[in-house]
């Protein structure tokens, strides 16, 4: 079995999906919503900025997770919003799964 038509596979198995189909879905509908869109983009990139830093190991300010966690409940009052952010968890979800098992060959027996 060629590892690159394995590859493929999986690219259209996850294409296929029921979960990637609904976050596609959802993605076309904020696209739509340009305020909706906007809010969402910079939520995910505040989001973003801060576990940067986290990873960096660089300080943290309080006043800005409390910032996002503001932002999140002020977006997740939305019910298509919300749906959004459930279904890119899944996808996101989805996706680490299949990089922990793919991970799992990498490991080297001692």
């Amino acid at each position: 079995m060629n590892v690159y038509d394995s590859v493929h596979q999986l690219a259209r198995a996850i294409k296929d999906s029921d979960e990637f189909k609904n976050y596609k879905r959802l993605r076309m509908e904020i696209n739509n919503n340009e305020s909706l869109k906007s809010m969402l983009d910079d939520f995910q990139k505040k989001q973003i900025e801060y576990q940067t830093k986290q990873l960096l190991g660089e300080e943290v300010e309080m006043d800005n997770m409390t910032q996002i966690q503001d932002l999140y409940k002020i977006i997740a009052a939305d019910p298509k919003a919300a749906e959004y952010l459930q279904s890119e968890m899944i996808i996101s979800k989805m996706m680490a799964d299949i990089y922990e098992i793919l991970g799992e060959v990498m490991k080297v027996e001692q």
